[in-house]
């Protein structure tokens, strides 16, 4: 459970690339991340060093990031980071900085967006999923039922007049 959470505030800066993996779907783009901080001198706003970051989606956020997203719009991204170092033929340490997203979405202190729910696409075969062929439960009745006979409505009516009689606690 030692993970490294990050939340990363900047722009798509490539266009998002959606593949359908033998795991289930799989979405990736770059994330471009600009510090922007106040110059005195200038009295002004001044941008930083821009980090870079691969962005991994992964089953319905693939699907929704791959229909979501677009280059150069501004996005909130959630999710474990991951740090990898390799050495590639005729080049030194070369070294990638990677967020395994859990959610992304829109930077609405930049603009707006209209969110539209969408239709799960998940794995063929799992029971109870929709589009799978498999037999959908419906949705529950959360509400109590009536009684059924009416022995049961008179023990509903009986606990329920013996609460009405009980005498008020006086509280001191």
């Amino acid at each position: 459970m030692n993970e490294t959470i990050v939340c990363a505030v900047g722009n798509v800066a490539t266009q998002p690339v959606y593949r359908e993996l033998a795991s289930g779907p799989s979405a990736r783009f770059r994330l471009a991340v600009t510090a922007r901080y106040w110059d005195r001198e200038k009295n002004a706003w001044t941008d930083g060093h821009t980090n870079f970051f691969t962005v991994w989606a992964n089953r319905q956020l693939a699907a929704n990031v791959a229909t979501s997203l677009s280059v150069g719009e501004p996005v909130i991204v959630q999710g474990r980071l991951k740090v990898r170092t390799e050495t590639r033929e005729g080049q030194q340490g070369w070294t990638s900085a990677d967020i395994d997203a859990v959610a992304i979405g829109h930077d609405l202190s930049r603009g707006t967006a209209a969110f539209r729910r969408s239709v799960r696409t998940e794995q063929p075969g799992a029971p109870g999923m929709p589009g799978t062929g498999a037999a959908q439960q419906p949705e529950p009745n959360w509400e109590t039922p009536a009684p059924d006979t009416a022995a049961e409505a008179a023990a509903v009516a009986e606990v329920a007049g013996a609460e009405a009689e009980r005498e008020p606690v006086a509280v001191t």
